[in-house]
């Protein structure tokens, strides 16, 4: 056998534009993290709070996509015309980090005893009804860690887009409060309260005011800062909109028929209640009320049927295209220096084009 040539495979793809901006992104925030969350002080106060702050570093610190300090640079460079950040910014957008971990984290401890949920910084700290007490604690600290980075982060205008984040996590506690009463009605008007509570999720989430706030800290006018909520908000609403649609699907790997299981009523549940003939709406009603042991295997496919043939799923693609529609024309609204705009679109384009079942098209 003779000699075989030698073979150049071919080269892989380069990285596109917004995934170096996410990588460059992730590198200075999760820098900016580590450093922020090492805390000597602290530190040598106790012996298990060390110990329970070293869990929480590995939590905070776990590999993401950090789409909001991306959001936030982008908003920012956009109003700025330049890429060129200040060296505070970067320590703002973790402050940000750490104002929605800490409400991850008491998240997670509100959805304690959902078994299909995957262990968190609850089961790490301690077992059982401890473990969710000591996580309490610790998502006030982070909370706490996340005001006083952003207030001392440098920045002009970091007062009022750190006021600006917390106003909004007051208004959107009350979306929270209503979530955990089971979200929607299955009543007449129900569908206008289910989107409400869609939307204040959806702000809570934090796109939106990403956005704002990096206009903000870039000294952005009323009328570019509306605009730029305006997209976030239509991302925001989009992607809450198709895990509601997960809340009833199938696979976990989706969340699939969690929100159901939690007794939850989630817009296209409530979508396909007020469009549905009496005989279904009476099963629909019953089916939305049964125990919670009683939630999964048949209830839950004969759920997923009911909606789908009402209308549910339907009605919620139609929201949702709606939703994607207000922020991409939003989004051209705004001027496009060296390529900013360009780059927030392909940002936000995995986020706004899914179906409510999770896939892209």
């Amino acid at each position: 056998m003779g000699l075989m040539p030698f073979i150049n495979p071919s080269a892989p793809p380069a990285p596109s534009a917004e995934r170096n901006w996410l990588t460059l992104v992730r590198a200075q925030v999760d820098g900016a993290l580590a450093g922020l969350l090492e805390l000597p002080d602290e530190v040598r106060l106790d012996t298990q709070w060390a110990e329970a702050l070293a869990r929480v570093r590995g939590v905070v610190l776990r590999p993401a996509e950090r789409p909001r300090a991306a959001l936030l640079l982008a908003g920012y460079c956009l109003v700025r015309g330049s890429p060129v950040v200040p060296a505070g910014l970067w320590r703002f957008a973790a402050g940000l980090e750490l104002l929605h971990a800490s409400q991850a984290i008491h998240d997670e401890v509100l959805r304690q005893g959902d078994a299909r949920r995957p262990a968190g910084l609850c089961a790490r700290l301690a077992p059982e009804r401890t473990g969710e007490h000591l996580a309490v604690v610790v998502g006030d600290h982070l909370f706490a860690r996340a005001l006083e980075t952003m207030l001392e982060a440098g920045v002009p205008g970091a007062g009022e887009a750190g006021e600006h984040c917390l106003r909004l996590h007051r208004y959107t506690s009350a979306g929270l409060f209503r979530a955990e009463q089971g979200g929607g009605l299955l009543e007449p008007g129900g569908v206008g309260r289910a989107m409400r509570l869609v939307r204040l999720r959806a702000v809570r989430e934090g796109l939106a005011s990403s956005l704002v706030c990096g206009a903000l800290l870039a000294g952005a006018d009323a009328d570019t800062r509306l605009r730029l909520a305006r997209v976030g908000l239509g991302v925001g609403l989009t992607v809450e909109l198709r895990r509601e649609g997960a809340g009833l699907g199938e696979g976990p790997e989706a969340g699939g028929g969690v929100g159901f299981v939690q007794g939850r009523c989630g817009f296209p549940l409530v979508a396909a209640w007020c469009r549905a003939r009496p005989e279904v709406r009476e099963e629909l009603w019953a089916l939305a009320h049964l125990a919670p042991e009683a939630r999964e295997g048949a209830s839950l496919a004969r759920v997923r049927g009911l909606v789908e043939d009402a209308g549910g799923f339907a009605a919620t693609e139609s929201v949702m295209a709606r939703s994607t529609f207000m922020a991409l024309r939003a989004l051209a609204s705004l001027p496009n220096p060296q390529g900013v705009r360009d780059l927030l679109q392909a940002l936000i384009g995995p986020m706004a084009h899914q179906s409510v079942r999770g896939e892209a098209p």
